[in-house]
């Protein structure tokens, strides 16, 4: 089993400028690699890059050497990928989305994928050519065999994302209930068949005077100058910490499904289509569904969980979760639900009972013909 463990560094001064090099070094060579292979008369190809970046580009630029060869090696592997993705695109018909230039200062970050050139000795991580350790906030929460390093910076903090592989992983062994149903929203994120309720997930629609504040005070800096340099550093540590607050919560609610119930059942939800209401975007945006969706199903998959989607046309807020009958006047406005057989539910557990009920009629074995 590989599992990834992504980890706050403390580096000294002279790490963070090492690292600097490194991350500058890894863009430098992907976006040589991508202007060259852009030419039509230069077709891409995994062989044909590593001779262009053995013959041309790591003799004319020897400040590579400063950084570890697999730094600036591993810009062809990140390349082949995205052109891979392209090409996928492409025979599916699909929006193709070239690859892009990597800008500095916009997800900087390079990857060691060869045990030999780091290794990670407690709180403390080990990178070739970089002659002391750097210091990590916590120890590795997995043992086995360290495979593969990645170090990103964002928001001026540095992180490295170690993949191990491992057959220790041992989730909490508590007793699970059955089944559970989860109707997402934006009034409340999450409304469980049980009655249980998360609140609205609104982190940065709470924030929003401060970040107009701050998006204003960087639009009056003089460009290229070191106050924009501090002025938009503030503004990516606040949206740092915003999304530091959102992934709490959908951790909380993504490990609270996983750890209590053996089936879980969600909504298809169409996030793209959703956020085509202007006056919604932005709170559905804010809510995180998509991202909420991953936690769940990896969770799923690592503690043994059954997960359950809802086809995305199920009509789970209009169907009375009591008789089955469906209300096609319910409008977004109706908050609880009133139906002819007597029941008055409020809507979003009304919706959670229904998701529910779904995954269990849909795993119930099919009678044989006799």
């Amino acid at each position: 089993m590989l599992l990834a463990h992504k980890i706050e560094l403390r580096p000294t001064v002279e790490q963070a400028v090492y690292l600097d090099k490194a991350c500058g070094s890894h863009r430098h060579c992907y976006n040589q690699l991508l202007e060259h292979f852009s030419k039509k008369d230069n077709k891409w190809s995994k062989q044909a890059a590593y001779q262009f970046y053995i013959k041309v580009i790591r003799p004319q630029f020897d400040w590579y050497t400063e950084v570890s060869s697999r730094v600036t090696r591993n810009a062809i592997d990140d390349l082949d990928n995205a052109f891979k993705h392209f090409f996928r695109r492409v025979k599916a018909k699909q929006k193709a989305g070239f690859p892009q230039f990597k800008r500095k200062g916009v997800k900087d970050s390079f990857a060691l994928r060869e045990k030999a050139k780091f290794d990670v000795n407690g709180r403390f991580l080990r990178i070739e050519k970089l002659k002391t350790e750097i210091k990590m906030r916590q120890k590795l929460r997995f043992d086995g065999q360290t495979k593969q390093v990645t170090i990103s910076k964002r928001a001026g903090k540095y992180f490295a994302s170690i993949l191990v592989e491992t057959q220790e992983y041992n989730p909490k062994d508590i007793e699970r209930k059955s089944s559970i149903g989860v109707d997402f929203g934006i009034k409340a994120l999450a409304t469980l068949s049980n009655g249980v309720v998360f609140d609205a997930n609104q982190k940065l629609r709470t924030n929003l005077k401060k970040l107009r504040k701050l998006q204003k005070n960087l639009s009056r800096k003089t460009k290229s100058s070191n106050r924009r340099v501090r002025a938009k550093l503030k503004l990516a540590k606040f949206h740092f910490r915003v999304s530091n607050q959102r992934q709490a919560v959908l951790h909380k609610l993504s490990d609270y499904l996983t750890a209590n119930f053996e089936r879980i059942v969600i909504e298809d939800l169409h996030v793209k289509g959703m956020i085509k209401n202007h006056s919604l975007a932005l709170s559905i945006s804010d809510a995180g569904f998509g991202n909420l969706r991953q936690q769940i199903e990896y969770k799923a998959k690592l503690r043994n969980c059954k997960l359950v989607i809802a086809d995305r046309f199920f009509p789970s807020s209009k169907t009375c979760s009591n008789c089955g009958s469906i209300n096609k006047d319910l409008t977004l406005s109706d908050r609880i639900y009133s139906c002819n057989c007597g029941l008055e539910l409020d809507r979003d557990l009304n919706a959670a009972i229904n998701l529910n009920n779904y995954g269990v009629d849909r795993l119930q074995p099919t009678k044989k013909r006799t």
